[in-house]
């Protein structure tokens, strides 16, 4: 009987440490057009006067694809937008939207919409019902960073393994062949269509 008891509670204080971290993230989503606005605010007047853009971009456009970014959040904040130096500097999490669940028949590659690296093959998205843009497999595996920590509601961290901007989680629920769910921010993720020319080139070879 002693047993039992013991593992109820022990249940009950999983199940409230679960119910406590999902609260904090509704709260985070909820609040997220408000801290967008007073990173907007603080941005224009920060990066107007301090910061030339410009210059930073030029930075980035510089360093080949093949390398790390290393970028300070002082910079990033200068040429990002507010939305998106929320979502990839501070780990938030935007608001999922019907747009997330749309899938994209044509060809080409998402890319880190920071730094430029490719993540995924369009034709690996496919449709989670969850309002953020999910995929089952990664371009490579390289292309990735993985944290260490796994939440049971929130999964595993993913960042990009040449910015380390944060850009959503994998989870364990995926479709086949891998089983997993890389569910994304739409907001950290550009789409580069293949050339037309490319594609017919590589057609009739």
């Amino acid at each position: 009987m002693g047993y039992r008891k013991r593992d109820t509670a022990s249940s009950d204080r999983r199940l409230a440490a679960a119910v406590t971290v999902l609260m904090r993230r509704m709260i985070q989503i909820l609040l997220t057009p408000a801290i967008c606005t007073a990173l907007f605010a603080c941005s224009r007047a920060y990066s107007s006067s301090n910061v030339d853009a410009a210059q930073i971009r030029a930075k980035l456009d510089a360093i080949p694809l093949d390398q790390k970014v290393h970028l300070t959040n002082m910079e990033w904040h200068a040429i990002m937008s507010p939305l998106q130096f929320y979502v990839m500097r501070l780990a938030g999490t935007e608001t999922p939207s019907l747009n997330g669940n749309a899938l994209d028949h044509r060809t080409g590659v998402y890319v880190c919409s920071a730094c430029g690296n490719a993540l995924y093959r369009a034709d690996a998205k496919f449709d989670s019902g969850t309002g953020w843009p999910s995929f089952w497999q990664p371009i490579g595996k390289e292309a990735l960073h993985e944290n260490n920590t796994i939440s049971v509601i929130f999964g595993r961290e993913i960042s990009c393994a040449r910015c380390g901007s944060h850009l959503g989680h994998v989870f364990k629920d995926g479709p086949p062949p891998t089983g997993l769910r890389y569910c994304m921010n739409a907001v950290a993720l550009t789409f580069h269509e293949d050339d037309v020319t490319t594609k017919n080139g590589q057609a009739h070879q």
